[in-house]
């Protein structure tokens, strides 16, 4: 499969890995921290059988991507999205993103607008910001933070073994929807990460989406774990009603972060009639709320 080129490191390319699969209405995927783009593999399915045609990238510094030291930040990781959208030449596409990959489609619309975009669809969102501060007391203390930088430093794969286990809810879900070998599969993925990306990813999560929210002018999902340990619900998704005008929001009871993975029944049949422009369907735990 194809590379894309989005810029230059001193002597070499950055080059993005992408996959382009089926024909249709094209969905994009762009994955969460610290993984790549086959992580979405319990959804690509069922986009393909729905007749989309698929693209999924990883990102920079991620999986099969270009393991570059510099560009952290979502206007960079924006623009990268905007090189593909554009090599492609997708039209009426639909942006969806997983963690991070949340803040990609988030910047991406504000940024550069809506014309090659149809709707956008946000799995365990990042916006609308997590830094506390005066004026969002809502969000998580800095130190937090900054710990987990020093965690990477110190020891980058224990700081993995404790993400992985938070970002799957593992003491609860191990056994039954998670396997041990699906936890070792995301280690290893993670683990061939660069570390520097790995570290430097850490600020981009702070990154102020408030601005960037009213710009969203396509109908929005957003799909949540009420368990969240990474991304809490109250933090995020909760907070999006009334930030963004087109907001269908379906909370997945007891889902931890890695929804897509641990409820893909939910996470697939939310994104499949989001598509099609269907009323939400009930399906196993999920709620769906939808908010003007």
């Amino acid at each position: 499969m194809p590379y894309v080129t989005v810029g230059r490191e001193n002597s070499g390319d950055i080059d993005l890995y992408y996959e382009d699969h089926g024909e249709g209405q094209p969905v994009v995927l762009i994955h969460g921290f610290p993984l790549n783009g086959a992580s979405w593999e319990k959804q690509i399915p069922a986009l393909l059988e729905g007749g989309h045609r698929v693209i999924h990238y990883d990102r920079r510094g991620f999986g099969r991507s270009s393991q570059a030291a510099v560009g952290y930040d979502y206007d960079t990781f924006a623009a990268d999205l905007k090189v593909l959208m554009d090599t492609l030449d997708l039209r009426e596409a639909v942006l969806a993103g997983f963690s991070m990959g949340t803040g990609e489609v988030t910047r991406y619309i504000a940024t550069y607008g809506s014309d090659r975009v149809s709707k956008a669809a946000l799995f365990g969102a990042i916006p609308p910001f997590l830094l506390q501060t005066d004026d969002n007391p809502e969000g998580v203390p800095g130190e937090v933070f900054e710990g987990f930088k020093e965690a990477i430093r110190k020891d980058r794969p224990a700081f993995y073994k404790q993400f992985f286990d938070d970002f799957n809810n593992a003491d609860v879900f191990m056994g039954n929807r998670l396997s041990e070998q699906a936890w070792d599969q995301q280690f290893s993925v993670a683990i061939q990460s660069s570390a520097i990306a790995t570290l430097r990813c850490v600020d981009t999560w702070l990154t102020d989406f408030r601005d960037d929210l009213p710009r969203l002018d396509v109908p929005v999902l957003v799909v949540q774990g009420t368990a969240d340990r990474i991304l809490p619900i109250d933090v995020t998704a909760r907070r999006l009603p009334g930030l963004i005008a087109d907001l269908r929001l379906v909370e997945v009871e007891d889902g931890p972060h890695n929804i897509g993975w641990t409820h893909p029944e939910e996470v697939n049949r939310a994104l499949v009639d989001f598509i099609a422009g269907d009323e939400p369907t009930a399906v196993g735990m999920a709620k769906a709320i939808v908010a003007a």
